[in-house]
Formats: structure tokens, C-alpha cells, sequence
């Protein structure tokens, strides 16, 4: 059985009572919140042939999908992770929306991550959409749902996942970190911006030790005890969607404390010292300059471009040892010419 989170338990309800469901949904809300898991939930739900509040988990059915052979179940997703969604995968779920329910009843589709489709794979999904043959369900996951094509959007009941609130999370969490301490589960929850099934997946990953080696390496640079080249090279293990995320809330962080001076918003203990230096000693357009490069270096990272990573790691590092110092006069018009 898929697990029943408990903060979906309205949301739930409300599908679980429908008599009939729309042709196609697109499940949308941050990362690490359950989505895959209710999507799963509702296609076990539309395929079993004995449905109650959820799958029976008996009928030959809820058997067939236990063992990943049910013909009605189609899941379309990426070949590797953080690979596109290709055409030609598209094609072939389109020819199986194209055939009869073999058992009968529902045939379901599910489609995650939904922006992994590329441009061309999205157009060709467009007829499916709209007219998905005999009583074809196709759920798409999304975690960045601006990523997708309005007409992709358009032909979808869109159904906004929640996140949790801040007890769910701390709730599940510790029933699935028992082992570690309160404080360093609060701390993988702050990493993982409330969502629980990240703070789990970050702590798998070893987070906290990555960030602690991040944050050192981020002060050495700054009393230039080591240099950008050589620090880039001691983060080849650490994500790169995570170093520009950090370094993205730090920038922020810096802008919110030059406006405010509220100590709160400088997030975890672990930099609040350092980004409140770097508040009272960098000059404004220069933060914002360097807030702009990371937020397009970041969107980059988020498109899968193609990138060289020590290249734009050592141009990170370049831009935030740089933030400190004297605001520079502005040129004259003279030496402007």
C-alpha cells in the first residue's frame, strides 16, 4: 500500500468521494511533500475493482499493481534522473491511451515529473490531454508547474498540494528519524524548507556534514585564508541546485538585514555571524548585483544546462568574496568615454 500521509487527509476525502474524476490532474506544490505518493494512491484507487475509501489491496487488480504488471498502468518518467523526458516516451504512452482497458475500467497514467517533458514531448501529449480515449486517467506530478506550457496546464484539473504545517512535518519526521536529536531534525526541516520527505532524503545524503564543510570553506574565503579555485574543488560532492540555493538565501538573507536589521531573518545559527558582516560591510548594489547572477547561474542548474561546474563555482565565489569593502565612486563621464 502507498503511504497515506496525514496532512493530504482532507485533500483525500474530497477525491476519494468523487463519483466521477476528470480525465487528466495536475498535482503541483513543492518538492518533497507527498505528491508522487497521492498520485499513486488515487491510481491504485481508479484501477482496484473493489474501491472503498482506498484500494482494496485484494481484487486481481490491486494484486497486478502490487507486482508492476497491471496493463493499466502506464508510468512515464525520465530514463535517468534529471534527464528529459524524450518524444519518442511520449509516443508510446500515447499509443497505450490509444487501447482498450484490457481488465476493463480505468487505464492510468503517471507522469513525473511533469516539466522533465521537453518542448516537443509536451506538444505531443497536447492530443491526450484533450481527448484521452475510453476512460484514460493521466495524473501529472509537477514540481515547478511555470515550467510547463500553458496548454499543457490548461487542459488539467490543477489541484495544489499543501505543505505540511510545521507540526506535521516535525510529527512525521521524528516517527521517521527517531534516532536523531529535536534540534538537528528542526535543522533538517529549515534545510529542506518544511518539506519532511526532504529533510529525510537530506539527512540519507549526509546534509548537515556538507553544509557544515560549506559554511567553513565560506569564512576561510572571506578572511582569504583559502582561495575560490582551490575551495570549488573541496565541494565537488555537494549538489550544485544546493550550493546555489544556500548561497541564493544568504544573498537574501544580507538584503533583508540591510533593510531591517532583524537578526531573525538571517536564518540558522551556523551563518548568521557572517552574513551579518557582510550586511554592514557590502555596499547594496553590490549584494543585488551578485543576488541577480546567482538567481540566473541557479535557473541554469534548474534547466539541466550543460555547465562547467568548477568554472561557475569559482565564479561564485569570486562574486561573494568580492561583496565586502568600499562602495566605489561612480565613473566620471570622462573615463565612462
Amino acid at each position: 500500500m502507498v503511504e497515506a500521509y496525514p496532512w493530504q487527509a482532507s485533500l483525500w476525502q474530497q477525491w476519494a468521494g468523487r463519483a466521477q474524476h476528470a480525465h487528466a490532474y495536475l498535482l503541483h506544490g513543492p518538492a518533497g511533500i507527498g505528491k508522487r505518493a497521492l498520485a499513486e494512491r488515487l491510481m491504485a484507487r481508479l484501477l482496484c475493482q473493489q474501491p472503498a475509501l482506498d484500494a482494496c489491496g485484494r481484487c486481481k487488480a490491486c494484486l497486478l499493481l502490487a507486482a508492476g504488471t497491471h496493463p493499466g498502468r502506464f508510468l512515464l518518467q525520465p530514463d535517468e534522473p534529471d534527464k528529459a523526458i524524450r518524444v519518442d516516451q511520449v509516443r508510446e504512452l500515447v499509443d497505450f491511451v490509444s487501447q482498450t482497458a484490457q481488465l476493463g475500467g480505468h487505464k492510468v497514467v503517471l507522469i513525473e515529473p511533469a516539466e522533465a517533458m521537453n518542448v516537443n514531448a509536451s506538444n505531443a501529449l497536447l492530443k491526450s490531454l484533450e481527448e484521452p480515449a475510453g476512460s484514460t486517467v493521466l495524473l501529472l506530478v509537477s514540481h515547478q508547474p511555470s515550467r510547463l506550457l500553458p496548454t499543457l496546464k490548461s487542459r488539467c484539473v490543477q489541484q495544489a498540494c499543501p505543505l505540511p504545517s510545521k507540526a506535521h512535518s516535525e510529527q512525521w519526521l521524528a516517527s521517521a528519524l527517531p534516532e536523531v536529536a529535536a534540534d538537528e531534525r528542526a535543522e533538517l526541516l529549515v534545510l529542506a524548507a518544511g518539506s519532511p520527505l526532504v529533510a529525510l532524503r537530506l539527512y540519507g545524503e549526509g546534509v548537515r556534514e556538507q553544509r557544515t564543510r560549506v559554511v567553513e570553506g565560506v569564512k576561510k574565503l572571506l578572511k582569504q585564508q583559502q582561495g575560490p579555485s582551490q575551495l570549488a574543488d573541496s565541494w565537488s560532492d555537494v549538489p550544485l541546485l544546493l550550493l546555489f540555493d544556500w548561497f541564493c538565501e544568504w544573498a537574501q538573507a544580507i538584503l533583508r538585514y540591510q533593510l531591517t536589521e532583524d537578526e531573525s531573518g538571517l536564518g540558522l545559527n551556523d551563518m548568521r555571524k557572517v552574513l551579518q558582516y557582510l550586511a554592514q560591510k557590502s555596499p547594496q548594489p553590490r549584494v543585488l548585483h551578485a543576488q541577480d547572477w546567482i538567481l540566473q547561474q541557479r535557473q541554469k542548474v534548474l534547466a539541466k544546462a550543460n555547465l562547467n561546474r568548477p568554472l561557475l563555482l569559482e565564479a561564485l565565489l569570486i562574486h561573494w568574496a568580492g561583496l565586502p569593502g568600499p562602495a566605489r565612486p561612480p565613473s566620471s563621464s570622462k573615463e565612462a568615454s
